[in-house]
């Protein structure tokens, strides 16, 4: 109970810019880090095996996101469950969700694993894959599939790892997988010339190890949950308020999905296979950024919602202005690298001179709005941090399908392949006015209710 007064004072109490650094940073750190090693990963693939091999690779991006939709489907809804359950005290029940958690993502990888490899090659076709690019994603998935239930068990034991009260030790797995990944990516595309399957062999060991180390860390004594026998046996509550949970950021991810197969389909018919490969670099680029507001609000969520629990609302909403400003930051950093080096940051991933130009042309377009993307980032991680769940999930999911959607089927037939890229920019900076635009809604309603609170309490007192 000592250790929990002393968060809760801390979280209550402590100069707000001070908490946001000391529980931002280490998210951050592991979410640039997971973030350098996929483009890092790239950059090796573009410069030792090929510009269409950067295509190939481009494909895979949905098949991979649908394979991590399903790890989050039981990573953070068995997380966030067994956060909630060490609040309440209940150590057997957080014991007993652990142990469902890992019989569930193996029964679900197990029958993910099994379609994806059998209707690999048309779902790839799906993707916008052609004669020429198809071949290096068949090369990469074909063992990166079998390799994605340690992916799975490795992100959603890192999840649980870190709610059940371990985020440095989160943050190392992330970084211990990224360093393995990059090291065996240069031997075995420089080294031995295993070209994209090198790529993905690296991947899978560097998961391997990862999965190992989280595991092994629920059967130390140490750990506050741990793995028992006894509790490895499907329970049909537990399974439910699990999938309960994850069912909103898995629905996120398959939406995700949905929105890069449409690009794909598009780019294969404005600009053809390079202008994939293109999408590929300028997505590695801008992940980047994002992955630095995705670490800061991670680090956030906890601070804003223990004060707006505890009604604390002056820290809550200083919590919000500082993070949007820091966020606002950050994009803007990324705006000036797009602008100003986008050939810079082309050349980083192929010396192809045709795709350099695509993906120089099409990374300036992307960040025309990334000084305000930050702040649309950032609210709507406040309204999933007070519980406002649905309103979080409307404005995720409003620049893929109430406004990127209709951009990509208005602007390209328009403007050809410069529509595509423009449909990015343009879509951010119609959702980011939307969610400033729900914020100051939600400010404005929640001050009057204070305000009348306030005035209510003065009444009853001089009753």
């Amino acid at each position: 109970m000592t250790n929990q007064n002393a968060v809760t004072n801390i979280l209550g109490t402590e100069k707000i810019g001070k908490l946001i650094w000391k529980y931002s940073l280490p998210a951050i750190v592991g979410t640039v880090v997971m973030a350098l090693y996929n483009i890092i990963d790239r950059i090796f693939i573009g410069q030792g095996v090929g510009p269409l091999a950067i295509s190939g690779l481009a494909l895979t991006f949905p098949f991979m996101i649908l394979l991590m939709a399903f790890g989050m489907l039981v990573g953070v809804g068995a997380a966030s469950r067994i956060s909630i359950t060490l609040g309440e005290n209940e150590l057997e029940k957080a014991e007993k969700i652990l142990a469902n958690a890992f019989t569930l993502t193996l029964i679900i990888s197990g029958t993910v694993i099994l379609f994806s490899y059998i209707y690999m090659s048309d779902v790839l076709r799906m993707f916008g894959g052609t004669e020429k690019t198809i071949r290096y994603a068949e090369d990469f998935m074909k063992i990166i599939i079998p390799g994605s239930i340690f992916s799975a068990l490795n992100y959603g034991f890192n999840n649980i790892m870190r709610a059940s009260g371990y985020p440095q030790k989160a943050m190392y797995t992330m970084i211990i997988c990224a360093l393995i990944n990059i090291v065996l990516d240069a031997v075995f595309i420089f080294g031995f010339h295993w070209g994209i399957q090198g790529a993905a062999i690296a991947t899978n060991i560097a998961f391997v190890v990862g999965t190992v180390w989280v595991l092994s860390h629920f059967i130390k004594r140490d750990s506050i949950i741990r793995f028992h026998r006894k509790n490895f046996r499907l329970e049909k509550d537990i399974v439910m308020s699990i999938l309960n949970i994850g069912l909103s950021p898995f629905s996120m991810q398959l939406a995700t999905c949905f929105i890069i197969i449409l690009v794909n389909t598009t780019l294969i018919h404005y600009g053809g296979d390079l202008a994939i490969g293109a999408f590929g670099i300028i997505n590695s680029v801008n992940t980047l950024v994002v992955m630095f507001i995705i670490g800061l609000n991670q680090g956030t969520q906890p601070i804003i919602g223990f004060n707006f629990g505890a009604k604390i609302y002056d820290r809550m909403f200083k919590t919000l202005k500082y993070a949007v400003v820091v966020a606002t930051g950050l994009t803007t950093i990324g705006f000036i690298i797009g602008t100003f080096l986008p050939s810079v940051m082309a050349s980083l991933f192929t010396r192809d001179v045709e795709l350099q130009h695509i993906a120089t042309k099409a990374l300036r377009i992307s960040v025309t709005m990334f000084p305000i993307i930050g702040v649309q980032i950032v609210i709507t991680n406040f309204f999933q941090s007070i519980g406002k769940a649905k309103i979080s999930i409307f404005l995720s999911l409003t620049r893929q399908f109430l406004f990127l959607v209709p951009c990509l089927l208005i602007l390209p037939p328009i403007f050809g392949l410069t529509g595509v890229w423009s449909s990015m920019p343009v879509s951010d900076g119609l959702a980011s006015v939307m969610s400033i635009a729900f914020i100051f809604y939600y400010m404005r309603r929640f001050n009057k209710k204070q305000a009348l609170s306030i005035e209510y309490r003065g009444m009853r007192s001089e009753e």
